[in-house]
């Protein structure tokens, strides 16, 4: 499992990384979509790899939310990373969208903290 865990961390920091270019073109250029559905596929393979390092298997359908309560009971410092604001519900990751700057930058925030977080805990490198 821990094999397939890294292959999603390793996704996830792809996706960071793809978001993070977007985020950071000239505010003219910038294609919001691109940055939220990158961050929002960070974060989706940031949680389900940290599951799946702890032997935990995810459902087809699971939201991040869910992800996210179930890494919190594996280790309560997951509360360190918060996702008020993140309010993408939806179970199919290419059905999600961001309206507006506030919600994209939120999007990639999260996705920030949980690398930054992931990289504390020695996780990630």
């Amino acid at each position: 499992m821990e094999a397939l865990a890294n292959n999603y961390f390793d996704e996830a920091i792809r996706k960071m990384t793809q978001a993070s270019k977007e985020l950071y073109r000239p505010e003219e250029d910038v294609v919001s979509y691109l940055v939220c559905k990158n961050a929002q596929s960070a974060i989706h393979n940031f949680l389900k790899g940290y599951l799946l390092r702890n032997g935990i298997e995810t459902e087809e359908n699971e939201t991040i939310n869910e992800m996210y309560s179930r890494c919190k009971k594996i280790n309560n410092r997951f509360e360190k990373v918060n996702l008020a604001g993140f309010d993408c519900q939806y179970h199919d990751l290419a059905s999600r969208f961001c309206d507006g700057a506030e919600k994209v930058s939120r999007c990639f925030n999260i996705a920030d903290s949980l690398d930054s977080f992931l990289r504390e805990e020695k996780i990630i490198n």
